[in-house]
């Protein structure tokens, strides 16, 4: 029982992309195709445990759903049309060309990220759809109610159908803006299981890293000439490859010049950097994630934090504000600047954002920081203030509230005063994050 059940895990995991979008491009419906799989997970779940798992698990588990869905259709008297019914009961035709690109589970992907939704919406449906999570994890997730985020994947998936929305692989034309949705909705899954933003959940959540993972190497398999792509999956495995060491025992961020680098997972790196130097090596001037990937191998090429290549980091944030010129590049940029030229030229770049990043968590834990290299010690308190109220990541505030009662203790102990209070509030209301 205990292997039914283990190896109905894993099925699920490997087989549900590929059943509901074969289910989608045969009914055309989503909500069909969805509860088909469902019904037939729950039925090997009842069956499998006692008469064992079947030779050909994924093919015993579509054909059990499509002949739910068939069901569900006699039920609800949906094809009044005899003869497309029989089509569909006994269709043996090759599938129609449906895009540049023959595979369902990309259908898919493109269907759940399409533009008529709203970026919530795509989030939802894709880690609903694509990667097979229950309402109940993504509810947890995005920390919305289990009601709220079932009544928006419905909702979603209702405007699919209303809208006619195509499910297909867009046109080789429409093909780069498309991707770039796709990639952006699996960049905010991966950014939400990095640094979670919620106070009450843990603060980096691996199921979600993972899921996105996984979904961009799907898509690079099927578009292994895009480089953004490829750049986007760089980046993640990057990343990745640190997350053990992202957080200390005791619940607090550890900073990327303060990480054991020797607990980095070496195969993510070397992934990673491979990724890189291929992106490099096909002289296409770069996009957006391939310059964040680049960045990144900056920072994971040294054995120590000291043997970090800043100029090089100030040069791919240059080159990235030419495509991105958003605040938050700008505030990356003068991280790496304090590195080269000192904390006061960085803080004058620091100090021109404030009106566009006052209500960032980020802008303040930078602005506290170059104050207090300073020796503005003041100044950087109230500085760390402002950050630990804005910041919703519990690791975050733990880390921010402790640089805070260093600074604190340091002051008193120099005045000869008693320690102050180093505790701060952990309201969230801002969820962009720094890479």
């Amino acid at each position: 029982m205990i292997d039914a059940r283990a190896a109905i895990a894993r099925i699920h995991h490997e087989e549900w992309a590929r059943m509901v979008a074969s289910l989608t491009r045969r009914f055309g419906d989503l909500d069909i195709a969805e509860e088909a799989a469902a019904e037939a997970f729950a039925t090997a779940l009842q069956r499998w445990p006692a008469d064992g798992v079947p030779p050909s698990p994924g093919a015993w588990l579509t054909t059990t759903a499509n002949r739910k869905a068939i069901d569900r259709l006699r039920r609800e008297n949906k094809r009044d049309d005899k003869h497309k019914e029989a089509r569909i009961l006994y269709d043996d035709d090759p599938p129609e060309s449906l895009g540049a690109i023959e595979d369902d589970r990309l259908r898919l992907i493109f269907t759940c990220c399409h533009p008529a939704l709203t970026m919530e919406a795509r989030v939802a449906l894709t880690l609903r759809m694509v990667g097979g999570l229950t309402v109940p994890q993504i509810a947890r997730a995005f920390l919305v109610q289990e009601y709220t985020m079932g009544k928006r994947i419905t909702r979603a998936k209702a405007k699919i159908k209303a809208a006619r929305i195509p499910y297909r692989v867009p046109s080789a034309q429409d093909l780069p803006a498309r991707v770039s949705g796709v990639l952006a909705v699996l960049f905010l899954v991966f950014n939400e299981g990095y640094l979670a933003t919620g106070p009450d959940t843990d603060p980096v959540r691996h199921e979600l890293t993972a899921e996105a993972i996984r979904l961009t190497r799907l898509v690079r398999a099927f578009l292994p000439e895009d480089g953004e792509v490829a750049g986007l999956l760089a980046l993640m495995l990057l990343i990745e490859a640190r997350r053990t060491v992202r957080v200390s025992a005791s619940g607090e961020l550890v900073t990327l010049d303060e990480q054991d680098r020797g607990a980095w997972d070496a195969a993510l790196i070397a992934e990673g950097h491979r990724l890189v130097r291929e992106r490099l090596a096909a002289g296409v001037v770069p996009g957006r994630y391939e310059i964040l990937a680049a960045i990144n191998a900056v920072h994971t090429s040294g054995r120590d934090a000291r043997d970090t290549d800043w100029s090089q980091v100030v040069a791919l944030y240059d080159q990235l504000a030419s495509l991105d010129p958003s605040p938050i590049i700008a505030l990356n940029r003068a991280v790496a600047v304090a590195e080269i030229h000192g904390p006061e030229v960085a803080l004058a770049i620091v100090d021109r954002l404030e009106e566009k990043l006052a209500g960032y968590h980020a802008y303040h834990a930078t602005r506290a920081d170059m104050l207090r290299r300073l020796g503005r010690s003041q100044e950087s308190c109230a500085a760390y203030d402002h950050a630990i109220e804005l910041a919703g990541n519990t690791a975050e505030t733990a880390h921010l509230t402790r640089r805070r009662g260093q600074l604190l203790r340091l002051g008193n102990a120099a005045s000869g005063a008693p320690e102050a209070d180093a505790g701060g509030s952990t309201t969230s209301t801002h969820r962009e994050k720094l890479i």
